[in-house]
C-alpha cells in the first residue's frame, strides 16, 4: 500500500452551527478509512480560537475528544491572530511529505461555510473538499442565492428582504410590503445561516415583528418567504464540472416545520428515500438541482432542497447547501447510500474530487505571465 493521504479536518467554528459541526466531524472521523488516511484535527472554539491536535491513526472514542481538551484540564495551546499559521507553515512551498495533502472543512454556517475559510485555503494554495469561495459565499447568503436562481429562471417562492438599517428606518413599510406580497403565515430567516437556526414562522403582525428581531440576532440581513403548503424534497449533488445527482428524498418534519430541533435533536422526523414522487417530477428536480449547482459554480458537494406544492404539484427550489451535514440522520449521505454509494466511499470520492479540482486549478495562469494572445 502506498503513502497515506494526510487529511486535515477543520471543525467547530465561530458560528451558530458550532455543535452541528461537531456532530458532522464525529461522524466523518468515525467512517474514514484509516488504512488510507492519517488525520490532523483542527478544532475552532466558539470564541474563534484554534486548537491543533496530534496526528490520529484511529477514530476518536468520544465526541469530547473533538474539542482537543487534555484529560488533566491543563491550558490548551491556541493559535492567536492568524489561526492557520501552523498549517500554512507546514505547507509552505507546496505539499510536502511532512505536510497536509488536503483539507476537509467540516464547518457549517458563518466563518466556515460562507467562503471565508475557503479563501484562506485558496491563498495558501491548499487543496480542500467542497465548494470554492464564490459558491460558498452565494450558497450561504440566501438573498444573493435567490437572485442567482432568478437569473437562471428557476421557480421560487415569493420573498422579500432588508437589512437592519432599513428595518430600523422604516419597519412599517417592510411590514406592509410583506403582508401584501406574502401574507400570513410566512417564514422569517437570517440571510446567512443554516441548519434552520434563527428561523421562525410568523402567523400575524406581532409574530412577524418578533421573528424579525429574533433573526437579526444572527445576521444583519433578513429574508422573508411566503408559506407554501408543500412536501419537502431534497437531492444530493456530487462532482465538479460534470456533477451527478442522487435519488430524491423526502422529509416529513416532526415539528411544524423542519427546524433545528427536528433536524438534530428529537430524531422523530420521518425520512423517505427515495421519495414517493412521479418519475417526471424526480427528473425535473434532478435537472433543476444541476442547474442550481452550476449556477453558483458549485464543486464537490451540495444538497439542493425543493418544495413540491401539494395542491398542483408545482416545484419551487428552496436553497443549495454547499456543506450539508454528515450526521447519522443527515439526508446527504443517506440519499447517496440509497443511490449505491456507501458513506465511506462517498468520503473517498469527495477527497478525490478536491484533489482533482486543485490539480485543474494549477494549470491556470493567474499571473498573466504567459504569451499574450492565442
Amino acid at each position: 500500500m502506498g503513502k497515506k493521504v494526510h487529511l486535515g479536518l477543520i471543525y467547530g467554528g465561530k458560528s451558530g452551527e458550532h455543535d452541528v459541526s461537531l456532530q458532522t466531524a464525529f461522524a466523518v472521523m468515525g467512517e474514514l478509512d484509516y488504512a488510507k488516511y492519517e488525520i490532523t484535527p483542527f478544532y475552532i472554539t466558539k470564541l474563534g480560537e484554534w486548537r491543533v491536535g496530534e496526528v490520529a491513526g484511529c477514530q476518536p472514542a468520544a465526541i469530547d475528544e473533538l474539542r482537543l481538551l487534555p484529560p488533566d484540564g491543563s491550558q490548551v495551546p491556541v493559535t492567536p491572530a492568524f489561526p492557520l499559521a501552523p498549517l500554512l507553515g507546514s505547507l509552505a512551498g507546496g505539499n510536502t511529505a511532512a505536510g497536509i495533502d488536503v483539507v476537509f472543512p467540516l464547518l457549517h454556517g458563518t466563518f466556515g461555510e460562507d467562503g471565508t475559510i475557503q479563501g484562506m485555503l485558496e491563498i495558501a494554495n491548499i487543496p480542500y473538499v467542497g465548494a470554492g469561495v464564490l459558491a460558498s459565499s452565494v450558497g450561504m447568503d440566501k438573498i444573493t442565492m435567490k437572485k442567482v436562481f432568478a437569473y437562471e429562471g428557476l421557480p421560487q417562492c415569493v420573498f422579500r428582504y432588508f437589512n437592519r438599517a432599513q428595518w430600523e428606518k422604516d419597519a412599517s413599510f417592510f411590514i406592509m410590503e410583506c403582508e401584501v406580497a406574502l401574507g400570513y403565515p410566512c417564514f422569517v430567516k437570517p440571510s446567512n445561516l443554516g441548519s434552520s437556526v434563527g428561523i421562525s414562522k410568523a402567523k400575524n403582525r406581532d409574530e412577524l415583528i418578533a421573528a424579525v428581531d429574533f433573526a437579526f440576532r444572527f445576521d444583519r440581513k433578513v429574508i422573508i418567504e411566503e408559506f407554501v403548503d408543500a412536501r419537502e424534497i431534497e437531492v444530493s449533488v456530487l462532482g465538479n464540472e460534470d456533477p451527478k445527482v442522487s435519488v430524491p428524498g423526502e422529509i416529513a418534519p416532526s415539528n411544524e416545520f423542519y427546524d433545528y430541533k427536528a433536524k438534530y435533536v428529537d430524531g422523530r422526523s420521518t425520512i423517505h428515500i427515495p421519495a414517493n414522487i412521479p418519475n417526471n417530477k424526480a427528473e425535473a428536480i434532478r435537472d433543476m438541482a444541476i442547474r442550481a449547482f452550476l449556477a453558483i459554480d458549485g464543486s464537490g458537494l451540495s444538497r439542493v432542497d425543493f418544495f413540491l406544492r401539494k395542491t398542483d404539484g408545482q416545484l419551487f427550489i428552496n436553497e443549495v447547501n454547499t456543506m450539508p451535514g454528515f450526521t447519522p440522520i443527515s439526508m446527504y449521505p443517506l440519499m447517496w447510500k440509497e443511490s449505491g454509494l456507501p458513506y465511506r466511499d462517498l468520503l473517498d470520492k469527495l477527497i478525490d474530487l478536491a484533489l482533482k479540482r486543485y490539480a485543474d486549478k494549477q494549470t491556470i495562469d493567474y499571473g498573466g505571465c504567459g504569451n499574450i494572445g492565442p
